[in-house]
């Protein structure tokens, strides 16, 4: 078993063209012990031949909590992972039938695989590694300036540049509203 990080499982290594990804629907926020559960069915089942993969797609994040960088694993897909595997009836009972798994994605009872170019750019989004930040506020709301020239000043956010960790907020200086722009280090919630 190789463990390439926790969201992505390899149970066996695997180039038999039968192989697909497929997505199953499981329970959100429970995407990690599934994952984790059906690793140990597959092989106490010795299925490593039916099913090779579990893939849950997340992403490095930069998030900004009580004035501190936090660096955090985000679910792209919350409540879904994709599993790669050969559609038998016994990998399929598998999936299906372990527990937080609610289904398959798919035509009615039957699943339907992923194409090798969606997989392939879900897999290229998973590997970004430009970590980027995550705000807690929205256009609209109150905050109060913590840090720097404007310190204990009070503004509405106007625009939020995650990319950058940068947000402007409107700033009543002198009666007028002023935007000024600061690090999402340096403004608060009210």
């Amino acid at each position: 078993m190789d463990t390439k990080e926790t969201n992505h499982i390899i149970i066996k290594k695997t180039e038999d063209e039968n192989a697909r990804w497929y997505v199953v629907h499981t329970y959100s926020g429970q995407e990690q012990r599934v994952a984790q559960q059906l690793k140990q069915r597959v092989e106490s089942m010795t299925l490593e031949n039916q099913i090779s993969e579990i893939l849950i797609p997340t992403q490095e994040r930069i998030e900004i909590r009580a004035g501190a960088k936090l660096q955090v694993k985000e679910k792209i897909f919350p409540g879904y992972l994709l599993v790669k595997m050969i559609l038998t009836e016994q990998a399929w009972l598998t999936v299906r039938t372990t527990n937080g798994v609610t289904g398959f994605i798919g035509v009615g009872n039957k699943p339907t695989p992923l194409d090798e170019k969606e997989v392939e750019v879900i897999q290229k989004f998973v590997e970004m590694k430009a970590p980027k930040f995550k705000a807690k506020f929205s256009v609209g709301e109150a905050v109060k300036i913590s840090d720097g020239a404007f310190a204990e000043f009070l503004g509405t956010v106007e625009n939020i540049d995650e990319a950058k960790g940068k947000i402007k907020v409107l700033v009543s200086i002198f009666g007028r509203e002023t935007p000024v722009e600061l690090d999402l280090l340096q403004v608060s919630k009210i």
